[in-house]
């Protein structure tokens, strides 16, 4: 391990092959957590089920490659189908959760998140999955870094959805009813919105969301039923770390979580990648604890 850090110092180039690497996959983080962000700002609901959202839209991109389609297709496609999952979801089980007690949402969705392993095992078995995007490499500084085109993809298609999606919010009727929503339901059920429907839709964008970036995850990488954790556990993190309803916190929380994960996989080996993810979900929230008990006041 020290020699491998002792490496990152001498070899300059290959730290930023690491970072770079880091930065690209992070944007695809940043793209799930903000779905996290919003269902968790408007119903209240850590959606534990996340992850598996994810790899539901990679495999959707997934079976369209196999019955011929191009990869692209799969982007909105996934982003659509995971929306109406999404919306059947909340109909179903989530809004019997909604503004209920926070453990008994953690349950629900926990639930929903084994089921949807176990459906996406049945359908597609448990073998590792990935698609061709047909994209070259870049290569520079003379061969020594290279940038797959399909990471600068992944990074370009999140960074447009992200700038959709505050179009969105602020620009549209509905974008409008969430944010309302969001800061306060019972003032907006007085001013006439559907906070039901709100949640329902805020709960079905977020589905979306997931989707696309499961979309981008199959073609970057790969994916199988049970990666899902992980997904969640940094869309989690991301949401902690940045602060409810702070986008540009939660990209410069995603691509530092992708640099800072390329780099400890570096150090400490491949096979420990996830078991640092866990690391610093609990440094993260041992910190971000102590931070608040700093600030907390106390009425008299």
């Amino acid at each position: 391990m020290l020699d491998n850090i002792q490496l990152l110092f001498d070899a300059p180039l290959l730290t930023t092959q690491l970072l770079l690497d880091g930065v690209l996959i992070g944007a695809i983080f940043a793209l799930a957590a903000y779905g996290m962000a919003l269902v968790w700002g408007v119903t209240n609901i850590i959606n534990i089920v996340q992850g598996e959202f994810v790899m539901l839209g990679g495999y959707v991109t997934y079976q369209l490659y196999v019955w011929g389609a191009h990869p692209f297709l799969g982007i909105p496609v996934a982003a659509a189908v995971l929306f109406v999952v999404g919306y059947l979801a909340y109909r179903t089980v989530i809004f019997r959760v909604a503004n209920q007690d926070l453990f008994i949402s953690l349950l629900a969705t926990f639930g929903l998140s084994i089921l949807f392993q176990q459906l996406m095992n049945q359908i597609w078995s448990g073998n590792v999955q990935s698609v061709d995007s047909g994209l070259d490499t870049w290569y520079l500084f003379d061969f020594t870094v290279t940038v797959a085109q399909v990471k600068v993809l992944a990074f370009a298609v999140s960074a447009v959805i992200a700038v959709l999606l505050v179009i969105f919010l602020k620009r549209s009727r509905l974008g409008q009813a969430i944010r309302a929503t969001a800061q306060n339901p019972q003032a907006a059920r007085v001013l006439g919105i559907d906070t039901d429907r709100v949640y329902a839709m805020t709960y079905a964008i977020n589905a979306a969301l997931c989707g696309a970036a499961g979309s981008l995850v199959v073609m970057a990488y790969t994916i199988h039923p049970y990666a899902g954790l992980p997904f969640t556990v940094r869309s989690f993190m991301i949401v902690v770390t940045a602060g409810l309803g702070n986008l540009p916190g939660v990209i410069a929380a995603g691509l530092g979580l992708g640099a800072a994960e390329n780099i400890a996989s570096f150090v400490l080996g491949a096979e420990h990648r996830i078991a640092f993810v866990f690391g610093l979900l609990v440094v993260i929230l041992v910190a971000r604890n102590a931070w608040l008990g700093r600030h907390r006041k106390y009425l008299k």
